[in-house]
């Protein structure tokens, strides 16, 4: 079970948003990620750290078809519960709790800027390195209060390659990823359920060596 730290930032200037504690695993009937995020940690007077407050949460939970069965994001007060039902259906609270707003769209998963989507959607799409390009609709959930926004991407698996640890061989995948509307690329290096590199994403720390899918 891999337990570790992400720390988010944004990808054009850095600056620094946010920190991820997360622990995630594979189970008989598919993957699970649950995760705590605080600001960014700083120095306080004096030279002493000091530690970030909480700004939220993530709960996402797949099959073994990597489609997500439940989903739960907390931030700035707002909570989303989502899963795959007739597409993607959610239901988004607003922080005083009197008001949900229900949403359905004919896509395939969830994303976000949380590290669990990149993993969510590698193993949903499940690609290999002689397949071309992927394209995939989504609805990602923007922050700082969880706004839905419906979509399209294409992944195409580059390399896999791996390498020797003192752990054992580590598999590395990178993926092409593709915004649709744009054009924009970008490069997501996985190795199992853990993010190595992706924009506005960087791997702290690791306590333990990811798992390996089947």
């Amino acid at each position: 079970m891999p337990r570790g730290r992400y720390s988010l930032h944004d990808p054009h200037d850095h600056t620094p948003l946010a920190e991820e504690q997360f622990h995630c695993a594979p189970g008989p009937s598919g993957w699970r990620y649950v995760s705590q995020l605080t600001t960014p940690s700083g120095t306080a007077p004096g030279g002493a750290p000091r530690a970030g407050t909480p700004a939220g949460s993530v709960d996402l939970a797949l099959d073994d078809r990597g489609r997500p069965i439940r989903l739960e994001l907390h931030a700035s007060g707002w909570q989303v519960r989502g899963a795959a039902l007739e597409g993607v259906t959610w239901v988004r609270t607003d922080p005083t709790g009197d008001h949900a707003s229900e949403g359905n769209v004919r896509a395939h998963a969830f994303t976000g800027s949380s590290p669990a989507f990149l993993i969510a959607t590698a193993r949903l799409l499940r690609l290999t390195l002689d397949a071309s390009a992927t394209r995939v609709r989504l609805v990602a959930f923007t922050d700082p209060v969880l706004a839905p926004r419906t979509l399209d991407q294409s992944w195409a698996l580059i390399t896999r390659e791996t390498h020797a640890t003192d752990n054992g061989p580590l598999t590395v995948e990178e993926y092409q990823v593709t915004a649709l509307d744009t054009g924009e690329q970008h490069t997501v290096h996985l190795s199992g359920d853990v993010v190595l590199s992706a924009p506005g994403i960087e791997l702290e720390d690791l306590e333990s060596p990811p798992s390996v899918f089947a």
